[in-house]
């Protein structure tokens, strides 16, 4: 009788460690989803400090972003190397850099590749020898998952743009599915936008399709209704 229950005892006891620690592993991975989600970037939130290996200028460094502080900056994160779509677009944002760099404002590119494979991309194809901005490397997806454009069963990025305003705050996102390819004066005009913004501090806004030199609009009482 005593040893019936010695083991009912141990029964129990082993039911209870076991409930506890599955209770454990599913209130921890709730608390880990909800610090990717607190974690992820969202419109007017200021950037962290982020360093990331890059190939840039037939180098591999390393580059800050907080280094980009007082300008324009654009992030293109993208696939990965060696691909159809990709090479198109970085290939059409370097033929348009130059016109970006005017108005104070850098482009970087982003994928899960390491910085040896851009090198090796920008070596191997006429497309991507064009690009002059600094290809930067995401192998363990940290960052994707900071911009939130990470596929957790591919180990890739989606194809996403980021503007990101001199105070280092993120302005505009475009996320859409990588069959997708983007388009350069759309990202650009967007930027001529926010840039256009920024610089009146917010007195005015931009209507759709703005371009510099279109009419802008004053927000206040008098509009309202009247559009």
């Amino acid at each position: 009788m005593k040893q019936l229950e010695l083991f009912c005892h141990k029964s129990i006891q082993k039911s209870i460690v076991i409930g506890l620690f599955i209770e454990e592993f599913f209130f921890s991975r709730l608390v880990f989803s909800a610090k990717i989600k607190l974690l992820m970037l969202k419109i007017n939130e200021t950037l962290p400090e982020i360093t990331m290996d890059a190939f840039h200028d037939e180098k591999l460094l390393k580059i800050k972003l907080s280094d980009y502080k007082g300008k324009w900056l654009v992030v293109l994160f993208y696939p990965a190397d060696f691909t159809f779509v990709c090479p198109t677009e970085l290939e059409e944002a370097a033929n348009k850099y130059a016109e970006f760099q005017k108005i104070g404002a850098e482009i970087v590119s982003v994928s899960t590749d390491t910085a040896f494979v851009h090198k090796a991309w920008h070596d191997n194809s006429k497309a991507i020898a064009k690009v002059k901005y600094p290809m930067l490397a995401d192998p363990g997806g940290k960052y994707c998952k900071l911009f939130g454009t990470y596929i957790e069963e591919e180990g890739l990025s989606l194809r996403a743009t980021f503007i990101i305003n001199p105070d280092q705050k993120v302005v505009a996102m475009d996320l859409h599915d990588n069959s997708i390819g983007r388009n350069t004066e759309e990202i650009f005009r967007k930027l001529q936008a926010a840039k256009f913004v920024y610089d009146n501090h917010g007195a005015v806004v931009c209507p759709a399709s703005w371009k510099p030199g279109d009419k802008t609009l004053t927000p206040g009482v008098d509009l309202v209704g009247k559009i």
